[in-house]
């Protein structure tokens, strides 16, 4: 069951990034106020939508998954 205690740290991995970024995400400069961010405001609606947030975002987690599973 090798399979299983590489899926258990991955997992503790993932986690703890999640973890990192809920508590010091409000402090990293720029994240969710990029060009391309999508931030509609009227009357009684606002929409927002971090589209260029969500790329770099994912750009940044596969090329980590990557790197973990490049066997």
């Amino acid at each position: 069951m090798p399979g299983l205690g590489k899926a258990l740290i991955i997992i503790g991995i993932v986690v703890l990034v999640i973890g990192l970024l809920v508590a010091y995400g409000p402090k990293i400069p720029y994240l969710g106020k990029l060009p391309g961010d999508i931030h509609v405001k009227k009357d009684n609606f606002v929409f927002y939508f971090p589209l260029a947030t969500s790329i770099i975002i994912s750009i940044i987690l596969s090329l980590v998954l990557y790197l973990f599973t490049r066997r």
